[in-house]
């Protein structure tokens, strides 16, 4: 199907493909009230705008194609970049979003809903340029720097022995298409991935799974160019994923099934900030709450916030609502599924789709699938008992409702702005090396400030003898690279 597809232009030139243009005008209104709710950026806009420090500079994001994130987009075409964009994730896009930036500000291609080989169609149009290169990537799960890295070491090959990628040497069906789509490109477009890498100035990953991956390159000296892991940056980990996923999970349930869950049982798969975010939402609307976990600190974590710990396997029969947490693979399996009681809800909130035995659900002997609406599927088992799976295992938060909401993601956002300013304006010195940084901890204080008086809040400030006897700078940082909050 992706094969058909064809790229669209606007008037004025921008490259796109989107579900609906008409929606543009509908996409525009909400972006407006989420700039209201976006101090972060629109602080950005106010502060860097004047000197447009991202002139002549081309960004690539591949990053859920949302409301909040066309802020985001429109944040970076307004310190002067020129951008273009994909979703990370098939079921994520706001098709209203994708048109009114596609119209206004900068090229996209996504919608809600895409084949896996249409996922991967948009990453190559979001990651090819017309003339030059990239610049810089923005990152969320590892997508766009996958296909660059499996690009570049796959030209090598091809310039060596005139070697092809082999989709028939991986099971995993996404790989596939990425080595059938490197399969197709490379003999015509021989150095088009090592190109790109050189140009690159560097990445800003968004989230724990695509961190991961950056770090593993690293370790092994395979890493293209240097990355800056937003996803640990304080105001990214300890409110994107505990204060946002406390917001957006019972969302996604709720529109998702009409479920009450007051009074059912949750079971949540790990304690982590996503963990303890999803544990706090299923608490306070009235769910007997279950965490599993591996780690005895986060178990003991748990146990102190008033969680039972245990296996899963330990409550697969009278659980109501189980949701994944972990970032791992293989926690849900289908064996396990087969063992839940009549319509328990199956979710997943980590990144990718390999929490949940999707695969194994699929392919179970006498398996019927009914879709009760968009990203909301009951699974029957022959004895006639079912589940119900959301989001076919993907980010249930996204592909059944709108995500986290604007105010926290524009701390999220603001530390993705100061990243990308950060690579921009230090290209050149060699500060940044093929490594993987986190942003300095002054710089965290400052994402945190900005958002705090949309809330009223207001800082009590250190005296000077004060701040010489706990021995930090009186304007900060407060808290030494250690601490943790």
């Amino acid at each position: 199907m992706a094969a058909a597809l064809t790229v669209d232009k606007t008037s004025t030139g921008n490259e796109y493909k989107v579900k609906d243009m008409a929606q543009a005008d509908f996409g525009r209104m909400e972006i407006c009230l989420a700039e209201v709710e976006m101090p972060g950026l629109m602080s950005c806009r106010t502060e860097f705008g004047p000197t447009q420090p991202l002139k002549d500079c081309q960004i690539t994001g591949s990053l859920h194609m949302t409301i909040q994130t066309a802020v985001l987009i429109e944040t970076l075409t307004a310190l002067g970049a020129t951008v273009r964009w994909c979703s990370c994730n098939i079921f994520s896009t706001q098709d209203h979003a994708a048109a009114a930036v596609a119209r206004d500000s900068a090229a996209v291609f996504a919608w809600k809903g895409e084949t896996l080989e249409e996922y991967w169609w948009c990453t190559e149009k979001c990651i090819v340029w017309e003339g030059r290169p990239l610049d810089m990537i923005v990152d969320d799960g590892g997508d766009a720097t996958l296909l660059i890295h499996e690009g570049v070491k796959y030209e090598a090959e091809y310039a060596k022995n005139k070697t092809l990628p082999d989709p028939s040497t991986t099971d995993n069906a996404e790989f596939k298409l990425v080595l059938g789509l490197l399969k197709e490109s490379i003999p015509k477009f021989p150095t088009r991935y090592t190109d790109i890498s050189k140009s690159c100035m560097g990445v800003s990953e968004e989230t724990t799974t695509g961190v991961k991956r950056l770090y593993e390159m690293c370790a092994a000296g395979t890493l293209l160019f240097p990355a800056i892991n937003v996803n640990d940056s304080v105001t990214k980990s300890k409110f994107d994923n505990v204060y946002g996923c406390r917001h957006s999970l019972p969302d996604g349930i709720m529109r998702a099934t009409d479920v009450m869950i007051a009074g059912k049982t949750a079971w949540i798969g790990g304690f982590g900030d996503v963990g303890k975010g999803s544990a706090m939402s299923m608490k306070a609307a009235g769910a007997r709450c279950i965490v599993s976990e591996i780690d005895p600190i986060c178990a003991l974590q748990a146990c102190m916030d008033g969680y039972q710990i245990m296996p899963i396997e330990d409550c697969l029969s009278y659980g109501d609502i189980f949701i994944t947490t972990t970032g791992n693979k293989d926690i849900i399996m289908a064996d396990m599924m087969a063992k839940m009681k009549n319509n328990a809800i199956v979710g997943n909130i980590g990144h990718f789709d390999n929490e949940i035995d999707m695969i194994g659900l699929e392919n179970y002997p006498g398996i019927k699938r009914t879709q009760i609406k968009p990203q909301c599927d009951r699974w029957e088992f022959p004895d006639g008992h079912g589940v119900i799976v959301l989001a076919e295992g993907r980010l249930l938060n996204l592909g059944c409702a709108t995500g986290h909401p604007s105010f926290v993601m524009s701390c999220s956002f603001t530390n993705q702005c100061i990243a990308q300013l950060e690579l921009w304006k230090e290209r050149a010195t060699g500060k940044y090396e093929k490594k993987v940084y986190v942003l300095p901890k002054h710089l965290d204080e400052m994402v945190a400030r900005l958002h705090l008086a949309k809330l009223g809040a207001k800082l009590t400030e250190l005296t000077t003898d004060q701040a010489a006897y706990i021995n930090v700078p009186k304007g900060g940082p407060y808290k030494p690279l250690h601490y943790r909050y």
